[in-house]
């Protein structure tokens, strides 16, 4: 079955490709936490693509789209805007700030100071953001991109934990293979034609298939095993600092949004397993005892998946909604 999101990410790759190559897994995790209203960190090395990235998939979006590059002297009201004061009226006028978009990129958001880091807390959560303590909604669609250098410690602040579980997935790009690097050239050696990507969707579309995706059926066994993985990480002697709640709800949420992508109206075991990764990785803070043995994030969750049975897949929704009589 082919669905809208299915022929969304089709139109959307055939863009992006122009410029980027050999990242059609994760455009596709991207579209899937932007139909399910999530927000994205780029965690990558510098001159992987992470910033092209995302400036391709923005103008393939057609929505408005702003970039903040984020620095150690950046402050909040540069990001969501203050109130100024107006000599010729005598009144205080409000000047809204880059966060008022549909597709903002915030590039090296550990470059900022914690103060600033915060004041996209709000926009996350609850799509607005509040100035002189008046409360401003942001227009919809609005998704978050952000990106950091995992490498560099110099002027930089590492994310809290509560600003790390805002961020439904957090994705990296990695080194090309040498044939897709050779092709990386051929395509953008010379400039970065960005003139050359056409806007094959809008925000009324991007609105629509959102609300189509909350109709993907996720039936007890799947909502039980969604709980199950994330669960496990609590209380994990690998881990000091296991899922949220907040994590369950991401993956569910995420899932409904990447079975629609593969044409499905209902989440299967394997939707999960793409996804388990770049929903809980960011959010699991290691032991000691895992760090000084070398563990990651990603070899608990591998142990944990082996441990926690996998319902079994389900091939149509009559059985999904157990509806089919004998």
């Amino acid at each position: 079955m082919t669905t809208d999101a299915s022929k969304l990410l089709k139109r959307l790759d055939g863009e992006v490709s122009k410029l980027i190559v050999g990242k059609s897994a994760q455009l596709r995790l991207m579209i899937a936490a932007l139909l399910s209203g999530g927000h994205i960190l780029l965690d990558d090395l510098p001159g992987v693509g992470k910033t092209t990235l995302v400036k391709s998939l923005s103008l393939a979006l057609g929505c408005q789209f702003k970039r903040i590059q984020f620095t150690p002297d950046l402050l909040p009201s540069d990001v969501v805007g203050m109130s100024i004061y107006d000599r010729n009226t005598g009144e205080f006028k409000r000047v809204e700030g880059p966060v008022k978009t549909n597709l903002l990129l915030a590039d090296e958001l550990n470059r900022a100071i914690p103060r600033t880091q915060a004041a996209l807390l709000e926009a996350m959560a609850e799509r607005q953001v509040t100035i002189d303590g008046e409360t401003c909604s942001l227009p919809a669609p609005f998704f978050l991109m952000a990106t950091q250098n995992p490498v560099e410690s110099e002027s930089t602040f590492r994310l809290p934990a509560a600003q790390l579980d805002r961020f439904m997935l957090c994705l990296s790009l990695g080194y090309l293979n040498k044939s897709e690097e050779i092709d990386m050239l051929r395509r953008v050696g010379e400039d970065m034609p960005f003139d050359s990507i056409e806007a094959v969707t809008s925000p009324a579309e991007i609105i629509s298939l959102q609300e189509e995706v909350n109709s993907v059926l996720v039936n007890d066994d799947m909502a039980n095993y969604i709980v199950s993985l994330t669960s496990a990480t609590r209380g994990n002697h690998m881990l000091r600092l296991g899922a949220s709640p907040r994590a369950s709800r991401e993956l569910y949420r995420c899932s409904k949004a990447l079975a629609a992508i593969y044409g499905r109206d209902f989440v299967t075991p394997d939707d999960v397993h793409e996804l388990i990764n770049p929903v809980l990785a960011h959010r699991l803070v290691l032991s000691s005892e895992a760090r000084i043995s070398g563990k990651t994030p990603d070899d608990v969750l591998r142990v944990i998946m082996e441990k926690i049975p996998v319902p079994p897949e389900k091939t149509s929704l009559f059985e999904m909604m157990g509806t089919i009589e004998n």
